[in-house]
């Protein structure tokens, strides 16, 4: 899982790992040929969430080479916090492969960060029987840990589920930068935080198709910072608003030696 980047023609190369996407965040806004906006509440987006997404600067928006999700208290629509939530559905997904996020994230009950993926098209039906892979996701009031978690179904189509946490050596959290990576193949996912490995899942499952599936599709990013939910808990009166995630880069490769499918 290493070796320094070497310059390939207009590429970028990682050991046996090819750049075939990107997002520096290098401009003056979100680009729009990357991201869409998702907006409102959705009902707590199944989840319970307390937040109102919207696609305002106040709430997303990119400077200083980094892109920035903005968690604030205020009232909007009957919601009292906002956010942002995007993603590539439509725009950018992948079959396999090594994803890798640089960010930071904000400390404080309530909050919760997410860099994950989705199926771009769903053979399989309805969550959790298409999957979801997080590759990120924080409790705000310990930021000393993160997780690392694939969610799928059983032959009923119940909800399973495959995670481990990563523990920061001390005064390195999740509130400072740190590199997340995934490395997606046929028959294994795996999670490393600035070149730690620490979770390898090989066994999963969904109703009505074989192992590998659902893990067998092409995927797309989501980001987005949530406010209260089932995972975090809601705030209390020591979270500090407004918080961010900051993201400065997102990096996707292919395999150079097994020309995984894109």
């Amino acid at each position: 899982m290493g070796g320094a980047a070497i310059v390939l023609g207009t590429f970028t190369a990682y050991g046996d790992w090819q750049l075939v996407w990107s997002d520096e965040f290098n401009g003056t806004s979100i680009d729009t040929n990357h991201w869409k906006f998702e907006t409102g509440n959705r009902n707590g987006w199944g989840n319970h969430e307390l937040e109102y997404y919207t696609d305002r600067p106040d709430n997303v928006c990119v400077s200083n080479g980094v892109l920035h999700i903005v968690a604030r208290q205020e009232s909007i629509n009957g919601f009292a916090y906002t956010s942002a939530r995007i993603k590539g559905h439509g725009l950018f997904s992948k079959k396999y492969g090594r994803f890798e996020f640089r960010a930071k994230v904000p400390e404080g009950k309530g909050y919760w960060p997410a860099l994950w993926l989705m199926p771009e098209h769903s053979p399989y039906g309805r969550w959790p029987a298409c999957g979801e892979i997080d590759v990120m996701e924080n409790r705000g009031n310990y930021p000393a840990v993160v997780q690392g978690t694939i969610h799928y179904a059983d032959t009923n189509g119940g909800h399973l589920q495959s995670t481990e946490i990563f523990t920061f050596p001390q005064n390195e959290g999740a509130t400072n930068f740190h590199t997340y990576l995934l490395e997606w193949t046929t028959n294994s996912i795996s999670w490393s935080v600035d070149g730690r490995l620490y979770e390898t899942q090989t066994n999963w499952s969904t109703a009505n198709a074989s192992y590998p599936a659902p893990f067998d599709q092409p995927f797309y990013i989501i980001m987005n910072l949530a406010v209260g939910g089932i995972y975090s808990g809601n705030p209390d009166t020591n979270t500090v608003f407004p918080g961010e995630m900051q993201v400065d880069y997102i990096r996707v490769y292919d395999n150079i030696t097994t020309n995984s499918a894109r």
